[in-house]
């Protein structure tokens, strides 16, 4: 494994909304296709776990770290292949407002373009959450 294989970028985006607002609308897995698109456009519960049915990576299951006061938002994504992918994520205090702070990890022998599409995806879905807090 050579060190590109263990790049990470952290893409964090503030948000007009309290980390506690942030938090509970983020931590709510039934949320997630309204804002983090990457994971895909539904999510149901099956068998006591939480799948993403339509994701452009095929059917994933989520998990997720329990809710806590933290702003831990942290969920590996295991894939079709069976292979798990930790996404680890933080809602912070910012002010009067929040950041919201995903830590994307190049997954290894993943080209240049692709860990660029990921860091998109990622940063997209962030600006989504962002303009669904401010608009409520």
């Amino acid at each position: 494994m050579n060190s590109t294989d263990r790049e990470s970028r952290h893409l964090g985006v503030h948000i007009d909304r309290t980390a506690d607002d942030v938090y509970a609308y983020a931590s709510d897995p039934l949320n997630l296709p309204a804002w983090a698109r990457g994971l895909g456009g539904s999510i149901k519960r099956i068998d006591g776990r939480w799948v993403a049915e339509s994701s452009p990576m095929g059917r994933v299951v989520v998990t997720f770290v329990a809710r806590n006061g933290l702003g831990v938002l942290d969920h590996d994504v295991t894939l079709p292949s069976g292979e798990t992918v930790y996404n680890p994520v933080r809602v912070i205090s910012d002010g009067q407002g929040s950041e919201v702070i995903f830590t994307l990890r190049r997954q290894p022998h993943l080209s240049d373009a692709d860990f660029e599409r990921d860091a998109g995806t990622v940063a997209a879905d962030l600006n989504r959450l962002r303009e669904l807090m401010e608009s409520a």
